[in-house]
């Protein structure tokens, strides 16, 4: 109750793209769907694959919680490199002030004797 209690609170939170499109594409092959898709119908005697099938309602979850993840990670990224070249061009900021410094200091007479 609890986890659908929070589904309903994220989907006020969901952008027009994850409402209009909930299903991610699959990344796997036709030939690998239909292979997976045939094991998921199968019955099986392991308790650990029956204890899989009845959490095979939090598919949709997972897709989400792992796109999440992903773009997070790819946020996470993009943060470092424009922490990098935030530090590249201050330096050549100061690079640049430490030039006209040393400009005014010049005397613009070619012979100052």
């Amino acid at each position: 109750q609890r986890i659908l209690r929070l589904a309903e609170m994220c989907r006020r939170l969901e952008t027009e793209e994850e409402k209009v499109l909930p299903f991610y594409p699959s990344s796997l092959a036709e030939w690998e769907q239909q292979k997976a898709r045939r094991i998921l119908e199968e019955t099986t005697s392991e308790p650990l694959a029956r204890a899989m099938q009845d959490y095979m309602g939090l598919e949709r979850f997972w897709q989400r919680f792992n796109k999440a993840k992903l773009e997070e990670k790819g946020l996470e990224r993009a943060r470092a490199a424009l922490a990098d070249r935030n530090q590249e061009l201050r330096r050549l900021l100061q690079q640049y002030l430490a030039g006209a410094t040393v400009n005014q200091k010049v005397p613009k007479d070619r012979h100052p004797l």
